[in-house]
């Protein structure tokens, strides 16, 4: 080959290359590490079909965020950590990663040293671990909408208010049911805490994985004889849990759920049993919200819709995967309006996390009124005001039972400053000021 001719080749690659690039750079792309089998697949199918479902609407009915497509692909975990990762490790070669949502505490454990380096947050709606509240110290990780510890004294709240208030709390009984992961394991020093303060005496019984077999657990509980039951359970443990309660004599009435126990995968399996039962949520069920009849009309009559079983549009992992596409796809709006319509670095992301704001005006705007109440990030609090509503199952569906609560700010906020101050300390991590969290890696 003559000189001229490589220069010739090459200058074509240069210009295949720097086209292929343009072609990508109207593109975000979110890396979903998906779980659709399992003994999970029913909070994956949901949460997943809904995210997905609103990237949809947005691709077909604006033609993306301001002109940038969202584009996704999906790894399967099957809930595991280690498939977690494989998919971590896989999907993070690809170019302009807006953030990761693998609705997994055991992952998201896994991934956080990883993502810090990587610069691409990591979102843990409604789980994860309680201090990455504090943006400080974790700058990429954003347990939105609520943490397990804000979950925790809403429900406490919840049960206070049932009982005449939190001094009528002195001298009751809980149990708290749980699941034996990471994220079941997560509360157990709050809810000692908050006994302790109170004056209830907890008692905090692990259900293992998956969680079939109850009986051993449930017999316990008839000879603690308590007053209330928290169920902090995930997938086939919490339909199991409410016909075993049954069958012990519990009244399914006196039992909570916490936020991943509040499904109608979770009441439907147990019939009567679950008639009367109570559960916390972040965002209410039913299609009726503006947003959902969109996107019926817009992506499931034009056949794009993920979900094969339309029955479960509105459904309350549906509706939480919609959340959750709409807190995505807003911080990429608020980005894209310091650093321009284009496709996004993974720290400018950050930024337009740490500057979610959506006012209850704003999440009419969106067509999400009632759905969700609204959200203020910032860059030292990356879970967002925290309010909770709870509901109640009449045996077809899910009915709100109380007003939007907020947690106990002044409880919980040194609680977790403590104990991410001694990670920053263990790891040797800085703490991030305002300034700091204003610089941004292109």
């Amino acid at each position: 080959m003559s000189f001229l001719k490589r220069i010739t080749t090459a200058a074509l690659t240069v210009a295949t290359l720097a086209a292929g690039q343009a072609a990508q750079a109207d593109e975000q792309y979110f890396p979903l590490q998906s779980y659709r089998v399992g003994p999970y697949a029913a909070g994956g199918t949901g949460f997943f079909g809904g995210f997905i479902d609103y990237m949809t609407l947005i691709n077909t009915r604006d033609g993306g965020v301001n002109g940038v497509k969202l584009v996704w692909d999906e790894c399967e975990t099957e809930y595991a950590v280690e498939k977690g990762v494989e998919c971590y490790q896989r999907q993070k070669s690809h170019a302009d990663i807006a953030a990761w949502n693998p609705l997994s505490v055991g992952i998201a454990y896994a991934m956080i040293d990883g993502v810090t380096a990587d610069k691409a947050p990591l979102i843990t709606v409604n789980h994860g671990r309680t201090d990455t509240t504090d943006g400080r110290v974790f700058p990429y990780v954003f347990p939105l909408l609520l943490n397990p510890y804000s979950e925790t004294s809403g429900i406490v709240n919840y049960i206070a208010s049932k009982e005449g208030g939190l001094e009528s709390l002195k001298g009751k009984k809980i149990v708290v049911l749980y699941h034996g992961s990471p994220y079941g394991k997560e509360t157990i020093p709050i809810y000692e805490l908050l006994a302790e303060k109170y004056g209830f005496t907890v008692v905090q019984i692990e259900v293992p994985h998956p969680g079939n077999e109850q009986g051993a657990q449930w017999l316990q509980i008839r000879r603690e004889a308590p007053d209330y039951v928290v169920l902090r359970g995930w997938g086939v443990m919490n339909p199991v849990a409410l016909t075993t309660a049954q069958r012990n004599g519990f009244p399914v009435d006196h039992i909570i759920g916490n936020v991943w126990s509040n499904s109608e995968e979770d009441a439907l399996p147990a019939g009567d049993a679950a008639i009367g039962y109570t559960a916390i949520t972040t965002q209410a069920s039913g299609n009726q919200y503006p947003v959902l009849q969109e996107i019926i009309r817009s992506v499931y009559t034009a056949g794009q819709g993920n979900l094969s079983d339309k029955s479960r549009i509105g459904s309350v992992y549906h509706n939480l995967g919609i959340v959750n596409g709409i807190l995505n796809v807003e911080a990429i709006r608020i980005a894209q309006g310091k650093f321009g319509n284009r496709t996004l670095t993974g720290d400018e992301v950050r930024w337009g996390f740490e500057h979610l704001q959506l006012t209850p005006a704003r999440v009419k705007e969106l067509g999400a009124e009632n759905l969700f109440h609204s959200i203020n990030v910032t860059y030292d609090n990356h879970e967002g005001e925290g309010y909770v509503t709870f509901q109640q199952w009449d045996g077809k569906k899910w009915n709100v039972v109380s007003d939007w609560i907020a947690p106990d700010w002044a409880l919980l906020r040194p609680i977790i400053t403590k104990s991410s101050e001694a990670y920053a300390a263990e790891k040797g991590l800085p703490i991030r000021t305002s300034e700091d969290a204003d610089k941004v890696t292109q």
